[in-house]
């Protein structure tokens, strides 16, 4: 029988091979040199609006190690075998134009390897060294579509690329759990799968992360410090800022407990006006169950976007991907950057989360269904900011753990609040609220606003495109639900 083309011809492993790559991924049946894999990441450019910011750092360190010959031990590999279609053409690896052949024919390769040649997930992946050979061209496809996702503006990315790029999250994945003792590795590399690419096979990266997490080590009850102490009293509790702000009287929100439908609707939604509402959220579970040890406990392990800044608009803004334990270690136990979880579908990502929350009865007044409903996390150290800015939904803003304050700006004050020129950043005021600079933005101190510290429990209904201004007070944890 004739031998495959030699994949160095394809233009995905030419392309790979010409970064300059050295290292440890070996892949010995297509170069006697190996390949390396962790090729420099382009930034993908951030879009015209705050609800656009996707993750976009770095997709990180490589495995070092490829599998092993041997399946590993327990039921970990039958439970995936449970998971995925009987046979590779179950795995519905067809692509758009917009993906070479080239591309294609390394998934078939990943595929035919990982399923030997027939039925069923195989339990010795292409037998004998071919096993590496799995692993290497899983990392191929994932640095050539990474590049592919990094091109241009997120809105502009073509869908066929993103399923590429989780595909080759899942071959990944599943190199690395036949290696046995990386499946941490393999839980982030199905998280990055989540995070950039699109939904494959009913949404099988969640479903595999699912059964990894059964396989995890069990964490340490707290990261660092005396286990005895008190976790709260090792979190920084204020930020740098003189004291807590004064709202006066005539700047107060509203506070309204349980209002009947009709009555937010007739006197709050219609007329589009700031209220607090209290005693709405008290049942849900994670008003008694979060703290920063049980997020750690629930989603240490798992990958997110994180804000490295006080604020988007700072020039030394960026975002990075870590795990959540890394997250609070770096930016809630200790003072020396700020970090922010914010703006993030942390929910859709991992379902234990979820079902401490609901959704608040009010938004059944939309338009909408309750799937329309972007459900967005945000938590982070005291000192956290989002400028004054606006959104293009109705926003419910839960308060969850610490407090925030807050103020706001009817749109009618848009013409003293100084918005941004440039498409980038339309939607957010040049004006630092605590500190104006009233000499280069004179008309800022003629606008009307309202303020109020947002307490645990309570709930702020943010109208569409009304301004509003957010500093975390203490160690907090928001959930936005923006609903039409």
């Amino acid at each position: 029988m004739a031998q495959p083309p030699c994949p160095l011809s394809f233009w995905p492993i030419a392309w790979w091979a010409s970064q300059g790559n050295t290292g440890s991924c070996f892949c010995p049946s297509l170069t006697a040199g190996g390949f390396v894999v962790g090729t420099p990441r382009k930034r993908r450019q951030m879009e015209g609006s705050e609800e656009s910011r996707s993750p976009t750092q770095d997709s990180g360190e490589r495995s070092s190690a490829p599998p092993g010959p041997a399946p590993p031990a327990g039921t970990l590999w039958a439970d995936l075998q449970a998971l995925l279609p009987s046979t590779k053409e179950g795995l519905q690896l067809d692509f758009g134009e917009a993906v070479e052949s080239s591309v294609l024919y390394l998934l078939q390769q990943v595929a035919d390897l990982l399923y030997g040649l027939g039925n069923g997930l195989a339990s010795d992946p292409g037998g004998g060294g071919s096993s590496s050979t799995c692993l290497c061209l899983s990392e191929v496809i994932l640095d050539y579509s990474w590049e592919k996702l990094n091109i241009g503006t997120w809105r502009d990315v073509d869908k066929e690329w993103r399923r590429v790029y989780a595909y080759g999250c899942l071959f990944k994945a599943l190199c690395l759990c036949h290696a046995g003792g990386a499946v941490p590795e393999a839980v982030r590399t199905c998280d990055l799968g989540l995070l950039m690419g699109a939904s494959i096979l009913d949404n099988v990266l969640a479903r595999m992360i699912n059964i990894l997490q059964r396989h995890l080590p069990h964490p340490k009850r707290l990261a660092g410090g005396d286990a005895k102490e008190p976790l709260q009293k090792r979190i920084r509790l204020g930020p740098k800022y003189p004291e807590v702000p004064a709202v006066e009287a005539e700047e107060r929100i509203l506070r309204l407990c349980c209002p009947s439908l009709e009555h937010f609707r007739d006197n709050f939604l219609l007329p589009q006006k700031p209220v607090i509402l209290e005693g709405i959220v008290d049942h849900w579970p994670c008003m008694k169950k979060w703290s920063v040890d049980y997020i750690r406990q629930v989603a240490g392990s798992r990958t997110v976007p994180v804000e490295v800044g006080s604020r988007y608009t700072d020039e030394e803004w960026s975002q990075a991907l870590m795990s959540v334990d890394d997250f609070i270690s770096r930016y809630i136990e200790t003072e020396n950057h700020t970090g922010y979880l914010a703006q993030h579908q942390l929910f859709d990502q991992i379902p234990e989360l979820k079902r401490d929350i609901g959704v608040p009865d009010y938004c059944c007044l939309g338009q909408g269904e309750e799937e329309d409903i972007t459900v967005n996390a945000w938590f982070g150290p005291a000192g956290t900011v989002s400028p004054l800015h606006q959104d293009p939904q109705q926003n419910f803003l839960v308060q969850v753990m610490g407090r925030k304050y807050l103020r706001l700006y009817s749109p009618a004050q848009s013409e003293n609040l100084y918005p941004h020129e440039g498409h980038l950043l339309h939607n957010t005021s040049q004006v630092e609220v605590e500190d104006p600079d009233l000499v280069k933005f004179p008309q800022f101190e003629r606008a009307a606003f309202q303020a109020c510290i947002l307490e645990p429990g309570q709930v702020l209904f943010i109208p569409v495109k009304y301004w509003h201004y957010v500093r975390a007070l203490d160690t907090s944890f928001s959930v936005s639900f923006w609903w039409s």
